[in-house]
């Protein structure tokens, strides 16, 4: 199979088509090159590099492209697409506007041919509308929240100190080096430690060393980890009865129509990836690579290669003969749907998306005979054949994490779309409200879904459930996964929830035990040291976003994972 070049990712066309504008272009040049083959390139073009931030309707991670003017001449945009960085050091007065409102700087594109640059303008061109639509405020008068959360994160008392642990194998030659994600132990061998890159490879991690333990593209031929973003090898979970039964849980991507899915949509919504959980049977765990069997459990359309299955996991709190032992959750994102205009799907009780599901993988009794649901799912004695029983809970753009504090609770993080970045507690049958709300505030999907508004002064007139805690774009654009501190080497962050920004890399925490619903935490940010020596992500990542997760490692500590490098640290003091 022929795969896009790794470094293929969204965000091509972040910094340069706010300015870009179709009569750029002379209309004898347009006339030349604007044939169907031409256009099919530059759509070609665009899905795999673009459309992870853009679509012609909506703002999503970068501007909206349906009604982008500008007075920046062709070459201009062509440079801009070639090389950002060097625009940038050059001091052009655009590029440096841009790099202060996105603080990064999309990778290098001299590799494109001068025609592929072309096409891909021209298509963008193509899908230009006449005119910006007139969206009113609200139908009561009421603006938009330009700042919605006004009060700044203050600083935490306490810094961490970071010590830097190894670098993960490489998987491309420009940033991000390598995709590591996700780092989880082996129930009952908690002395051994795997991480994941979504690159396709899950890694033994030892003594420093890192071994492949299941390589995705030989195993499963029709992987792909293209356009980027949080496609690809997405989460894995070791069932708890692994030391008995040796079942390991995945999700990774396909292309479109690799095989039928379990849950699509209607034939006017495109369909541009397959989300697929597999259940994996390892014969030998003291052998590696695993040799492995695998079978498909369910397989998932989505719109766009945004807000996919980035999450499947285990309630770690649940002990044996407990309703919730062995019970798998994943995070199916909406899929990019919500930002296409296509909010239905993203909405109601019969639709698996942006929600957060929870199945017996060893059960048979769902429509596809592959796995079960479980009796006390939300829905699952209803009547209605058309409810998706399968759901847990709903109302998420992004739900890319689930943990679970030492006292039970469940937390999801939801990465949203312009405004708010959260932190939930789920609770069964809850409807979190997306894409009609975000965080504590409502969306008009319809009109403008970068827009956000107050809450009706009166009240909310459907119960929805909002956020534990929650921050601004002013502070982060993409909150990561997180977890409670139980390690036993830094006793002052003990009960504490640590999270991250994935973007900027700035740290964030909450004390656990005071979320709850119907208040928002008070978020504080830690001061970070390396080596005892003051330090930032960004300050090492100037150019391009760190690219930030955490994990846990063999004894609870927390790691730290910088896609853009490759780099682990690990938290080995506060003060």
């Amino acid at each position: 199979m022929k795969r896009t070049p790794i470094n293929l990712m969204s965000g091509i066309l972040i910094f340069c088509l706010n300015f870009l504008t179709f009569s750029s272009f002379s209309q004898t040049n347009a006339g030349k090159v604007l044939s169907p083959k031409t256009l099919a390139k530059g759509e070609s073009l665009f899905d795999a590099l673009c459309s992870s931030c853009h679509n012609f309707s909506q703002r999503v991670i970068g501007p909206e492209l349906g009604t982008v003017m500008s007075a920046a001449p062709a070459d201009w945009i062509k440079n801009m697409i070639v090389n950002a960085g060097e625009m940038i050091e050059k001091g052009d007065p655009r590029a440096k506007e841009l790099y202060e409102d996105y603080k990064q700087i999309m990778p290098s594109f001299q590799y494109l041919k001068k025609s592929e640059v072309d096409a891909l303008i021209f298509y963008i061109g193509s899908k230009q509308k006449k005119s910006a639509p007139t969206i009113p405020s609200s139908s009561d008068g009421i603006a938009p929240l330009t700042d919605p959360i006004p009060t700044k994160i203050a600083k935490s008392p306490i810094t961490l100190d970071l010590s830097y642990v190894s670098t993960s194998p490489l998987t491309a030659t420009k940033a991000p080096l390598s995709r590591i994600n996700v780092s989880r132990t082996l129930p009952g061998t908690p002395n051994r430690l795997f991480i994941q890159d979504l690159r396709g490879f899950l890694y033994e991690f030892k003594n420093n060393k890192w071994e492949v333990a299941i390589d995705l593209i030989r195993e499963k031929p029709a992987f792909i980890h293209a356009p980027g973003l949080a496609t690809g090898f997405g989460s894995f979970a070791f069932h708890p009865d692994f030391k008995s039964n040796g079942l390991l849980y995945t999700t990774h991507t396909e292309p479109p129509a690799t095989a039928k899915a379990d849950f699509a949509f209607e034939d006017s919504i495109k369909v541009t990836l397959q989300w697929v959980l597999t259940e994996w049977k390892i014969q030998d765990v003291n052998s590696l690579p695993f040799k492995v069997t695998n079978r498909t459990l369910l397989r998932i359309n989505v719109a766009t290669p945004i807000h996919g299955v980035q999450e499947c996991t285990f309630n770690t709190t649940a002990v044996k003969g407990s309703a919730d032992y062995g019970m798998l959750y994943v995070g199916v994102g909406d899929g990019g749907a919500a930002g296409e205009g296509w909010t239905h799907v993203t909405t109601g009780n019969n639709r698996i998306w942006g929600s957060v599901i929870r199945i017996d993988p060893l059960g048979k009794n769902s429509k596809n005979g592959q796995y079960g649901i479980p009796a006390d799912n939300p829905f699952a004695k209803s009547k209605d054949a058309d409810l998706c029983k399968e759901i847990y809970c709903r109302g998420f753009r992004n739900p890319n994490r689930i943990i679970w504090t030492p006292k039970g609770k469940m937390l999801i993080t939801d990465i949203g779309q312009s405004h708010s970045e959260e932190l939930n507690l789920g609770i069964p049958g809850g409807n979190y409200g997306w894409p009609d709300r975000e965080g504590t505030f409502v969306v008009r999907p319809k009109a403008k879904i970068d827009q956000v508004f107050p809450l009706p002064a009166g009240g909310d007139p459907i119960p929805y459930l909002y956020p534990v805690a929650h921050f601004d774009h002013d502070e982060g654009k993409a909150i990561s996964g997180g977890f409670v501190y139980t390690g036993q080497k830094i006793p002052v962050l003990q009960g504490k929830y640590i999270f991250s920004d994935v973007t900027n890399g700035r740290f964030f925490v909450v004390e656990a035990d005071k979320l709850k619903l119907g208040t928002q935490s008070t978020i504080t940010e830690f001061g970070l040291t390396l080596d005892k020596q003051p330090f930032s992500f960004l300050s090492i990542h100037p150019k391009y976003k760190p690219d930030v997760r955490l994990g846990l490692d063999e004894n609870d500590e927390l790691l730290i994972f910088t896609k853009a490098d490759g780099k682990v640290y690990r938290v080995v003091g506060a003060q």
